[in-house]
């Protein structure tokens, strides 16, 4: 069943998608809801949970002021699915092959593409479309350079990788056992000094106008200003890299499984959606800056898609519009625990146990990532039959991390 609660200590109100949410969460959205540009109320999705600057699924509506911290590092993070022309039975009984093509192919965790194979391929040119943009920005802001080593080399040899953390690159089966692709990723390396370099920005303005805050890290942005014109050219920058950095991705995570393949192609529509973003949107009569971190878009009928952890079931769903939610829902099954807790408590064969049947890497590296971390997917869908329906319910039978 749906729940829905709402909290009524702030300025405006909470609205609560959950009944399963921590008390620094909750504090998070109570501290949002005080400042004077959030309108109409705070939305908070069944996957919420504490997080760096404010709550991970919170969907938050500003009126001519956006929060960098809300919008986080890691801008334009999201998601693409593609469905292919196989079924199951195409597949060789061990992954194990197949997880190392794709891993040879995609760069993972801190990797990237050699710099000497980059330089003037394909691979080059395609990054070479947000190049006049990017200068713009650089321009007006050299500071950004000097937060990440080479600059200039590093963002478009990450052109095309995975990144580490949560994302994740997986080999799926519908509930007809036909075959999906699904990647997890976002702006990379650049997003993330992005991220920090405006977040930074926005805590010496406020300090600059003497703004009280009851969070440092809900430092804003007003519309009209010159530092609120040049971040939203830079998220819109980070958002569009982001969507080049998983199609091009998945372009190699094909080429890899194809010799190792039955002949296929792609079937159906590919799905892919921001979930650390913001829009400009209309809502109860207002033009709003919606700011989704760790949500997505689900107006009504709109494909989107919702990931379980890494030994849990996703789903495709397609969105009902609900305007209580701002038209969203959650972004995946959201975390249970911290990364370090997560750590204290499992080891590697706790973690071969809960992935169980599933190829992917079952060392320490990635404890973190458990499916014991993460809140349970089939709750979290429950909690929001009123913001989507779902379309497709996916297993994975491969999983790369980071």
């Amino acid at each position: 069943m749906p729940v829905q609660i709402t909290l009524n200590k702030g300025r405006v109100p909470v609205k609560v998608f959950t009944q399963d949410i921590e008390h620094d969460a909750i504090q998070q959205l109570l501290n949002v809801a005080q400042l004077p540009i959030v309108h109409g109320h705070v939305a908070a999705m069944p996957d919420v949970h504490h997080g760096i600057g404010a709550t991970v699924g919170s969907v938050i509506p500003t009126k001519q002021a956006i929060i960098p911290a809300a919008v986080g590092v890691d801008i334009g993070c999201g998601m693409n699915a593609v469905r292919l022309t196989l079924h199951a039975k195409d597949l060789p009984e061990s992954l194990a092959k197949l997880r190392s093509a794709v891993e040879a192919r995609v760069p993972v965790g801190f990797n990237q593409h050699d710099s000497d194979k980059v330089r003037g391929s394909s691979h080059a040119r395609q990054g070479r479309v947000l190049d006049d943009r990017l200068d713009k920005i650089v321009g007006k802001h050299p500071g950004v350079m000097k937060m990440q080593r080479r600059f200039a080399q590093t963002w478009v040899c990450q052109l095309g990788s995975l990144g580490g953390g949560n994302h994740f690159i997986e080999l799926c089966l519908d509930e007809e056992q036909r075959v999906w692709v699904m990647l997890h990723s976002g702006s990379r390396g650049i997003g993330n000094v992005f991220g920090r370099y405006f977040i930074e920005a926005a805590r010496k303005d406020m300090r600059r106008h003497q703004v009280n805050l009851p969070d440092r890290d809900l430092a804003y942005f007003s519309e009209g200003s010159d530092l609120f014109d040049d971040y939203v050219e830079a998220v819109d920058w980070a958002q569009d890299y982001a969507l080049l950095n998983r199609s091009m991705m998945m372009k190699l995570v094909l080429d890899a499984l194809a010799p190792h393949l039955p002949p296929f192609k792609t079937d159906g529509e590919a799905i892919n959606c921001h979930h650390n973003y913001v829009a400009v949107e209309h809502h109860f009569g207002e033009k709003l800056f919606i700011t989704r971190k760790g949500a997505i878009s689900a107006q009504e009928g709109q494909l989107g898609i919702i990931p379980g952890s890494m030994g849990a079931k996703s789903y495709i769903v397609r969105g009902k519009g609900n305007p209580e939610s701002f038209c969203s829902c959650s972004h995946g099954a959201g975390r249970r625990m911290s990364r370090t807790e997560a750590k204290r408590r499992f080891n590697r064969f706790d973690l071969a146990k809960q992935t169980e049947g599933v190829e992917c890497r079952k060392d320490g590296g990635v404890i973190d990532e458990i499916p014991a971390a993460y809140k349970d997917i089939d709750v979290v869908m429950a909690n929001q039959t009123d913001l989507v329906e779902i379309v497709h319910t996916l297993k994975q039978v491969m999983c790369i991390k980071g």
